[in-house]
């Protein structure tokens, strides 16, 4: 019997600083164990200069930059999220064009909305996996129709009910899926779990900059895509961890936070655009954090330090094993992986608190240097 296909998965990838290939170089042995290794680009990359997006807009990357996540292992980048419009249909189709020209499969974006939903798929010793991307977060100008590039999406709704007698009070927040997306979402799913082994779905979503939460749609949405035939969901968005959970014995990472985000676009000083400036001033106000000033290239939470390797292993049969290689972002903006001797331990301690301050009750236990998810399979 053929051993296992083992699909490697991160969070955020912003490639905006020169020489991105060093912010990986740590990495890179644990990511060369992967048949699979995906991870979602969160910005354009591009050399057009338009800006479009209502969200805080990001700049354009380097299209070079992708070639380091190539050179380094990825083989599937994701772009379903709220940055890839932020240059307009030019830096969708640049953004997809420049990844497969640096030998990375994609799905999430295109030039229109059914090619936006179509998934990457790709085989490994006779099993084939199939990858599908969606952004949860909007903006709505980010979103692909049938005749403008963008992402495939699944909309949620958001309800304020103000519940005592206060007017202009804290309000009770309620967020919901819009059942005809999620309902294109299961259908995509199913259809692609007709046609491959293995089934995996990227979600751009959560709360963002904000430790542990996680919002009441996020469940449904992900449990829905399992409940669809998704063997694994991959989270992101957040720009900081989430918990993980096991659900009809898939594994559900809400949140795999940053993994390589360098870029001064967000940095509070220096800044070419009064909208991203403003940003930097209100996130303040937001998120009650400031950027360390050591690390202008890092405008992130602190906990956002602490990430992972998603780590999950397949054969014809279905999902095997899953867990996470435990990580620490150190003062140079690189992802480390970490034994459970030189810090590992505190990273899984971190992931599994947060789990428990968002309500799931989820298992971890240790293999070796990897903590894995004994309810799995």
């Amino acid at each position: 019997m053929p051993d296992p296909m083992t699909v490697l998965s991160v969070g955020d990838l912003v490639l905006d600083e020169p020489d991105p290939a060093s912010f990986l170089a740590p990495a890179r042995p644990v990511l060369a164990g992967g048949d699979v290794v995906i991870g979602h680009v969160e910005v354009p990359h591009s050399t057009a200069d338009v800006q479009i997006s209502t969200d805080i807009p990001a700049p354009p990357a380097d299209p070079a930059a992708l070639h380091a996540l190539s050179e380094v292992g990825f083989h599937v980048v994701t772009l379903a999220g709220n940055h890839v419009y932020d240059v307009g249909d030019v830096g969708v189709t640049d953004t997809v064009a420049h990844a497969r020209a640096a030998g990375l499969a994609t799905a999430g974006a295109g030039p229109d909305l059914d090619a936006a939903r179509e998934p990457a798929v790709l085989e490994r010793d006779g099993l084939r996996i199939g990858v599908l991307s969606y952004n949860c977060v909007g903006p709505r100008e980010s979103w692909a129709t049938s005749r403008k590039a963008g992402c495939a999406y699944v909309r949620v709704l958001t309800h304020y009910e103000l519940d005592h007698a206060s007017p202009g009070g804290p309000p009770s927040v309620y967020t919901f899926a819009d059942p005809v997306s999620l309902a294109a979402m299961a259908d995509d799913i199913a259809a692609l779990a007709a046609r491959v082994d293995v089934v995996a779905v990227s979600m751009h979503k959560g709360v963002g900059h904000t430790p542990a939460v996680i919002a009441m749609y996020e469940q449904p949405v992900a449990r829905a895509a399992i409940d669809a035939g998704a063997h694994v969901v991959f989270g992101h968005h957040a720009h900081i961890m989430r918990g993980i959970e096991v659900y009809r014995g898939r594994p559900i990472f809400h949140g795999l936070g940053n993994f390589v985000t360098v870029t001064h676009a967000l940095s509070p000083t220096g800044n070419d655009s009064a909208e991203r400036a403003e940003w930097a001033r209100r996130r303040v106000e937001l998120y009650g954090f400031a950027p360390d000033p050591d690390m202008p290239f890092y405008p992130f939470h602190p906990e956002s330090r602490n990430t992972v390797i998603a780590v999950c292993r397949f054969t014809v049969d279905g999902i095997v094993s899953a867990g996470f290689v435990p990580c620490w972002i150190d003062d140079a903006g690189r992802p480390v992986p970490l034994s459970r001797v030189d810090g590992g331990d505190g990273v899984a301690d971190y992931v599994a608190r947060i789990g428990e301050e968002a309500g799931l009750d989820t298992v971890f236990a240790w293999d070796g240097d990897e903590v894995v998810l004994p309810g799995v399979g």
